[in-house]
């Protein structure tokens, strides 16, 4: 982040709509707008040109979709991407944050929740849609959606990182694992990451879908 500023590139097909949004991250404190893209292809040039912290991502667009480009943003560990779209349709949350993208929200979003969540996302959290994060609960609690194969860093864990993974599964922030695990937020951070790294994921909300499909939750 440039002079403590967050990093903020939008992208989006619609002139209209991406200049509304410029105008709302623009005038916010602490955000930077540093470029905008028409679509996908553009968005990853431009990612790695002007280097932002957080790619605000349509999912539909012409050409390369956001789907794509997010998963290239996020496998050359270029940004984090925060995925901005009119649908919640699960084929769309699904595919953008199995290609890693921190988070997941509705245009319809406020302006001032809008904000919240790029900040959010440039500080390593994540962020879904509460329509969103209820459908996902609903999905996995009525066992519809496809068991995958638990990667083989699930065994590699330590004792707390499997606590941090229950943690990530139960959606908790890094304060609020902190709190929960009686450490601090700087440690919380620690063990997210190796988490991240010996299940070699892309984000923290993978680390939660992940942590979902295999059962490692909460207790008590």
């Amino acid at each position: 982040m440039s002079d403590g500023n967050i990093r903020v590139l939008v992208a989006d097909d619609h002139g209209a709509i991406r200049a509304g949004l410029m105008m709302i991250l623009g005038n916010a404190e602490g955000i930077e707008v540093v470029g905008e893209a028409a679509d996908g292809a553009i968005a990853v040039r431009q990612a790695k040109a002007l280097k932002p912290d957080v790619v605000l991502m349509d999912v539909r667009m012409p050409g390369v979709d956001g789907i794509a480009a997010t998963r290239e943003l996020t496998a050359e560990g270029l940004c984090e991407v925060l995925v901005l779209t009119t649908f919640d349709l699960d084929e769309y949350v699904h595919a953008a944050l199995r290609a890693g993208a921190a988070g997941f929200l509705l245009k319809s979003v406020e302006a001032s929740r809008l904000i919240e969540a790029v900040k959010l996302v440039a500080a390593g959290e994540g962020v879904l849609a509460p329509q969103v994060t209820r459908k996902l609960i609903a999905a996995f609690a009525a066992g519809t959606r496809e068991p995958s194969v638990a990667p083989a860093g699930l065994e590699d864990l330590t004792e707390r990182e499997r606590e941090v993974l229950a943690c990530l599964g139960g959606g908790l922030s890094n304060a609020q694992i902190g709190t929960r695990l009686h450490i601090g937020e700087t440690t919380v951070k620690t063990h997210v990451s190796r988490v991240l790294t010996k299940l070699g994921l892309r984000s923290r909300v993978q680390a939660a879908i992940l942590a979902q499909e295999n059962g490692v939750v909460l207790e008590g």
